[in-house]
């Protein structure tokens, strides 16, 4: 065998068969290479803690018994005495195997073990010459049997696509790629948390809808044999909540999945973690206190800073944030005058002379935002509150009250992408059916997301919903901010991927 085992995966040669083999050998033996009777005592940094501030007399003066699990990492043979490490879900332990305290059996199973089997070890802790705490096992069982070797050590698993569609591998060799998930695990512990302790209350509202509203998007449709109707898989969980804030919920908030049937890049997964929250008696400027509150606190508590590196961009999450209009970004960072801006024949020339991608026939406020998208959205590095969003983009969202074009919203803007977008909530219910028919209009024109009519919703309105703001904010790529991670896919466990041929 060789001084150190670190073999390059491979699934279909020579070293899975000779692991099969050894599986084959166990059970002939009457050994079950699966068994589920062995009890840790310790997770590995418990163990090592135990011995943390002991010295090396007193450890062998006083031993210390550990019972410990993990999958073997790396192994070094040296004839009837070997060392091997192995790692469980917080840490890496070396252990020493030596035939005269394990016996002839025991060390034969050490010897028939691989890289990537699961072990547990009973023994006592001691410190090699180099100082490296080591168990040396006086029990060893294998408890699940590794029939594919892991990726070579020194090379890890570095194919990203072998590491999205296989992510246990990429679990268990990249330390970088766990610590990720446990930050994201983090984040939204801590977002509940933050949530919780402002009185909001945490409600769950239906995945499958019979009416795909709350954003314009295009769901993902299903049908339900029973009631034979069709349902959809929600784009945003938005009219239900504000359904509650009708019902006397006056702060609510949702943590959990929306479903959106558009493309796949680095900044969109089909599937997608949104938290969406809503406060009565608020504004969409009170939000954006509110949003500051949580970033801040989000960075400082996973970062350890509000100064965070993203991609090639220092970034700067101190409070306050910079507030822009749309029509000021178009200006400042496309080089757009105010007559470019001020009309939609301006607008049409301004894209016509930078040959922008923009939908032909587009009305005023929606050409606006797409040449925003086209010319400024990158820009935006700094932490930017959009505002200025024309009313024909934003069928929910409250009529500023000095000029009616606009509506009070905000996107929140951060390494040139969007996290956040909020709005005063419209709340009169012929508002909002106008609002809806105008939507209806768009649809029948060809936008296949403009938002559907929803009666029901309406009709709630008509009960009364207070004056109120709410926000989603979409914690995938809050988590690749505060992680420096350039793809959604590398913060989303088990992200969609086309079939593998």
């Amino acid at each position: 065998m060789t001084d150190s085992e670190n073999i390059v995966a491979d699934d279909s040669g020579e070293q899975v068969e000779v692991r099969r083999a050894k599986l084959a050998k166990l059970r002939d033996a009457g050994s079950n290479p699966y068994p589920n009777d062995f009890r840790p005592s310790h997770a590995i940094v418990e163990a090592i803690a135990l011995a943390a501030d002991v010295s090396d007399e007193d450890l062998h003066q006083t031993p210390r018994l550990v019972g410990v699990t993990g999958r073997i990492m790396a192994i070094r043979r040296m004839g009837k005495a070997s060392f091997f490490h192995i790692q469980d879900r917080r840490g890496k332990l070396q252990v020493y195997a030596r035939k005269d305290r394990l016996g002839g059996d025991g060390y034969g199973l050490f010897q028939s073990l691989d890289i990537g089997d699961i072990v547990g070890i009973r023994g006592h802790l001691f410190r090699t010459k180099t100082k490296e705490l080591t168990v040396e096992a006086q029990e060893l069982r294998l408890l699940a049997k590794c029939l594919r070797p892991l990726p070579e050590k020194w090379h890890g698993l570095a194919d990203v696509e072998v590491r999205y569609r296989q992510r246990y591998i990429d679990l268990m060799v990249n330390p970088d790629v766990r610590e990720v998930f446990e930050k994201r695990s983090l984040i939204v512990r801590l977002m509940r948390r933050f949530f919780e302790e402002r009185d909001f209350l945490e409600v769950e509202t239906p995945m499958m809808q019979p009416i795909p509203g709350g954003a314009s998007a295009k769901p993902f449709i299903t049908h339900h044999n029973t009631l034979d109707m069709e349902l959809y898989l929600r784009v945003a969980p938005e009219l239900f909540l504000k359904r509650l804030l009708v019902g006397g919920f006056e702060r609510v908030f949702e943590l959990n999945r929306n479903f959106r049937n558009e493309g796949i890049s680095v900044r969109h997964n089909p599937e997608f973690t949104m938290v969406e929250f809503y406060q009565a008696y608020a504004t969409f400027d009170d939000l954006m206190q509110l949003t500051e509150e949580l970033f801040a606190s989000l960075a400082q508590a996973v970062a350890g800073s509000l100064q965070l590196t993203y991609g090639e961009h220092g970034i700067n999450l101190t409070p306050p944030w910079r507030r822009m209009t749309i029509r000021e970004a178009v200006m400042e960072h496309g080089g757009a005058t105010v007559a470019d801006v001020d009309s939609l024949v301006g607008l049409e020339d301004f894209a016509q002379k930078n040959n922008l991608k923009v939908d032909d026939n587009a009305s005023y406020g929606n050409l606006l935002v797409q040449i925003f998208e086209e010319v400024a959205e990158a820009k935006l590095i700094q932490p930017t509150f959009m505002t200025g969003y024309p009313i024909e983009v934003s069928p929910l969202a409250r009529k500023n009250d000095k000029n009616g074009a606009v509506v009070d919203r905000f996107e929140l803007y951060i390494g040139g992408r969007e996290l956040a977008n909020a709005f005063s909530e419209l709340n009169d219910p012929a508002d909002q059916r106008q609002r809806f028919m105008a939507q209806m209009d768009a649809r029948a024109a060809g936008d296949e997301e403009a938002n559907p009519i929803d009666d029901d919703y309406v009709r709630a309105l008509e009960y009364g919903m207070p004056p109120a703001a709410g926000e989603g904010i979409g914690v995938d790529r809050l988590v690749m901010l505060l992680t420096n991670s350039p793809s959604i896919r590398d913060v989303i466990l088990f992200p969609l991927l086309r079939p593998h041929r």
